[in-house]
């Protein structure tokens, strides 16, 4: 029997921080292509679970596949060769880099020339550096701020740091895109834009996982939403249905506008 093709499957995983229970035996799988919400009230557990499956935090039980393949999140760089790219909730970008540099970044976890290569710019070094910039400025397109290549990062909107943030994250060539908090912040045109880029990322073939506090937009993009209530999972499934699942809005303190966004 063939295997199911999800990109992302984890079985059980569970986290303490000291007598906190933070994660209590936790399932996701992620399928190809997927736009996949968590979402969950303050001290839920998502940004845990985030910073689990990423590599930030060790977790004290689980197994972690991608693609059927089992990995092992214990580096955040070894994640991201595995094939899961994250950003964060505070961007993080190289701020007196130009942006373009700043994607060029994400490129190089490909690289194939070594340190020798790169120490005499060799050949061989100097025609991936090139490809590497060609690369780097088509998904500057692609995000839509080719415009801003050569302006260092800090001097972008707001709205811009974030697409710069995916951009360089898309640069890694991910199987997974992880967004932590990608609206946090933005106006009403920004998420708009927000959740068109999404939509244009799954087309792609990127599979993607969605932390949240903005529920109407989880509610109207994803095609699964996962719900965490004090590290326990209490619901999974399609936004219609979660939206009206009864531990759902208990979870939401019983404010069904909330959950409906």
């Amino acid at each position: 029997m063939t295997p199911t093709p999800f990109v992302l499957e984890v079985k059980g995983a569970s986290k303490r921080f000291g007598g906190l229970q933070a994660l209590q035996h936790v399932n996701l799988t992620i399928k190809k292509g997927e736009i996949y919400g968590l979402i969950g009230p303050n001290g839920a557990g998502k940004t845990t679970f985030f910073n689990v499956i990423t590599g930030l935090y060790k977790a004290d039980q689980g197994d972690f596949f991608i693609n059927n393949v089992r990995y092992e999140p214990s580096a955040v760089d070894l994640v991201a060769k595995a094939g899961i790219a994250r950003t964060f909730q505070n961007i993080r970008l190289f701020k007196e880099m130009t942006v373009l540099e700043n994607v060029m970044v994400g490129e190089h976890i490909q690289t194939h020339v070594g340190v020798w290569g790169a120490l005499v710019r060799s050949h061989a070094f100097k025609l991936e550096e090139a490809l590497i910039q060609r690369r780097a400025q088509e998904l500057l397109a692609y995000v839509g701020i080719e415009k801003f290549a050569d302006k260092r990062a800090k001097t972008l909107s707001y709205g811009d740091q974030r697409r710069l943030e995916i951009a360089r994250a898309l640069a890694t060539e991910p199987l997974l895109l992880a967004l932590d908090e990608p609206a946090a912040g933005m106006n009403a045109t920004e998420k708009l834009a927000l959740k068109e880029l999404i939509q244009k990322i799954r087309q792609r073939g990127v599979s993607v996982l969605l932390i949240e506090h903005d529920v109407k937009l989880v509610m109207g993009l994803c095609d699964r939403v996962s719900v965490l209530d004090e590290g326990h999972l209490i619901c999974v499934g399609p936004p219609q249905e979660v939206q009206t699942n009864q531990k759902v809005i208990e979870a939401y303190l019983g404010l069904g506008a909330a959950v409906h966004g």
